[in-house]
């Protein structure tokens, strides 16, 4: 089995494009998408109507959950808040498939399972830990999770069977293994910086404005894997952003790293 593994999209017309033409040419069997696939300042509804007409395996993210609770809720639409503009953008029919999306997904009998952060939770960090002290002597505020903290929040997941776990979030592309099962987070095809405050302040940065996805195809040996970069017209992407009033977004579109005062 071939799979490539989309996530983390964030209503990026053009990156999802060019990652989905880059996919037409690598001989995959399947793609799977593992949420975060509208919210931001830019193409939420047509990227919307692309991955519908696909029919892709898709798992909803925070941002779609956090979406359909702003409209439930009937909370402020606001159009500077990246999930307030994607609410107002999207149709009924958009809207009923987001509500649609499990929070998980296993296929291959079992052997695979995609989630978005890690399987207790949409908005766990799993292959990275966030740490107080951001900015003091430049610090991130985010490390590599440790073997211990990545298998503590795989959890009882590790007993049942999977070889192989997709996740998203972080927006960081990387593999770690741990015992018997792969976990691998194929990066961020819209976004490449962002900064948040939960846990702790931070900062995530990719350092190129590249689409990113990532192949796993089993092999007799395990699971190989290919961590990929495309590029598109990222620059075009952050004129959008900044038009709608977020020079943050238009800054991490425009060079793969987050915006810093001063």
């Amino acid at each position: 089995m071939k799979l490539a593994a989309i996530s983390d999209i964030h209503g990026n017309l053009p990156a999802l494009e060019a990652v989905l033409a880059d996919i037409e040419r690598q001989g995959v069997d399947q793609v799977v998408n593992l949420g975060d696939i509208l919210s931001g300042p830019l193409q939420p509804a047509e990227t919307a109507d692309l991955l519908m007409a696909r029919g892709f395996p898709t798992i909803r993210g925070n941002h779609e959950r956090q979406v359909l609770e702003l409209i439930d809720q009937g909370q402020y639409l606001d159009p500077l808040g990246t999930d307030g503009y994607t609410a107002a953008q999207l149709g009924s029919a958009q809207l009923a498939w987001i509500r649609s999306l499990p929070e998980s997904l296993e296929l291959a009998g079992g052997d695979i399972l995609l989630c978005h952060g890690a399987p207790a939770s949409d908005l766990i960090y799993w292959l990275e830990t966030t740490v107080a002290g951001f900015g003091a002597g430049h610090a991130t505020g985010i490390r590599p999770a440790t073997a211990d903290e990545v298998r503590e929040r795989l959890g009882a997941t590790a007993q049942a069977g999977h070889s192989l776990v997709l996740c998203g979030h972080t927006h960081v592309p990387r593999l770690v293994q741990c015992g018997d099962v792969l976990i691998v987070n194929p990066g961020s095809v819209g976004l490449q910086a962002y900064d948040d405050a939960h846990p702790h302040p931070h900062v995530v940065e990719n350092g190129a404005p590249h689409a990113r996805y990532a192949i796993a195809e089993k092999t007799g040996a395990g699971w190989r894997v290919d961590l990929r970069a495309v590029p598109y017209d990222h620059l075009a992407q952050s004129r959008v952003a900044a038009g709608r009033g977020r020079s943050d977004w238009a800054h991490a579109l425009a060079t793969g790293w987050a915006a810093r005062a001063g």
